[in-house]
């Protein structure tokens, strides 16, 4: 039997800085101009949920202090988000992908997995579906979207990220192998800086550096997901794309260039980390019931502490407020911090934000 014949055929789309884009679209005195989605014009605080490709030529990027963005872009033009018309653009973008498979998995209002293995029109290319989708994105949406197309959820992952804006990658399965020996290991999807220092300083760069470890080594060095990053750096994913994916927990961390010992410090990293959940959350419709709390020291010894409410919240007062509270719990003064993050799960009613929801808050990072 014809092993190619069991191959799944997987797009990955992601729509090009898709809140900027979609301000552009809408309002042509924004056009060719460089835009920062969220933040505070006045630098005063609030980070940027997404920039035009305009203000990321000046290194502005998602996640980025507004203060920060300002200083490398100074005519970038700040614009308040407009949740309920990102939405409605997704779902409108939902109902295309629908046309080619029922088996979409979204990641966010921005991007999805698609399974086409079996297309409902019976194309059966799935560079052929993702020219579709592209195009009728581009045509009655007037955005553009990125595509990676390739035998697994992986592979199609990084491929969508190759040629941004308005691309198109295809990784055949006679390519995945030799593709993936020559990625770097800090653009494998999963792998933080941190860990792509730690193997680094190992002389692991590419893929083809990892497969050089055997499976109980990659597990000796990096734990329960050294097993993954054995499979894929053979070119091996075998998730499927799962359309009733249900959000367990939504949060966010960071690793600090340097050990944080001052309270004062840690408290702002709190406030900006609550304020990248608290945007997740509204991206998902989404409020929670327990706030957890995640501190790994200097030492690399791990520690959390969490908050469960009657009622499920979502504001970034509420969160940062009680991921403050947990955090003075632990006496932090004094101690080296190196990373710090913040969860909310147990999620239970839909959030219904109010028409003029204002709230300075950040949406999810775009890779």
């Amino acid at each position: 039997m014809d092993k190619a014949a069991h191959h799944r055929k997987i797009i990955h789309i992601d729509m090009d800085a898709f809140y900027a884009s979609v301000e552009q679209r809408d309002n042509p005195e924004y056009r060719g101009k460089a835009i920062a989605v969220g933040g505070s014009p006045e630098g005063r605080g609030g980070v940027v949920a997404t920039a035009s490709y305009e203000a990321r030529k000046f290194g502005v990027h998602s996640a980025m202090p507004s203060k920060q963005a300002r200083q490398l872009c100074p005519e970038i033009i700040f614009i308040r988000p407009r949740f309920s018309v990102y939405k409605e653009v997704s779902q409108k973008i939902r109902e295309i992908f629908g046309r080619y498979t029922d088996l979409i998995e979204p990641l966010s209002l921005d991007e999805a997995y698609l399974d086409v293995t079996e297309d409902k029109q019976g194309i059966g290319s799935a560079i052929e579906v993702a020219k579709l989708i592209k195009q009728a994105i581009k045509d009655e949406l007037s955005l553009t979207a990125s595509a990676g197309v390739s035998i697994n959820k992986f592979v199609a992952k990084i491929a969508s990220d190759m040629n941004k804006p308005d691309g198109l990658t295809f990784i055949g399965p006679s390519s995945v192998e030799a593709f993936m020996e020559r990625l770097q290991v800090e653009k494998f999807f999963g792998v933080g800086k941190v860990t792509a220092a730690k193997m680094k300083g190992m002389g692991l760069h590419t893929g083809a550096d990892l497969k050089t470890l055997s499976e109980e080594e990659m597990v000796k060095h990096f734990g329960k997901t050294g097993r993954f990053y054995y499979q894929i750096a053979r070119g091996i994913d075998d998730r499927e794309v799962q359309p009733n994916r249900e959000t367990k927990s939504i949060g966010a961390e960071d690793t600090f260039p340097y050990d944080l010992t001052e309270a004062d410090e840690m408290l702002t990293e709190l406030d900006r980390l609550s304020e990248i959940v608290a945007r997740r959350l509204q991206n998902y419709q989404l409020r929670g019931r327990t706030v957890t709390l995640k501190i790994k020291y200097s030492d690399f010894r791990q520690i959390t502490r969490n908050q469960s409410f009657a009622e499920p919240v979502g504001d970034t007062s509420i969160i940062a407020e009680t991921a403050k509270k947990l955090l003075l719990a632990t006496e932090p003064d004094g101690k080296s911090i190196r990373l710090l993050g913040v969860t909310l799960s147990n999620f239970g009613d839909l959030l219904k934000p109010a028409k003029d929801d204002h709230s300075n808050q950040l949406e999810l990072f775009e890779e």
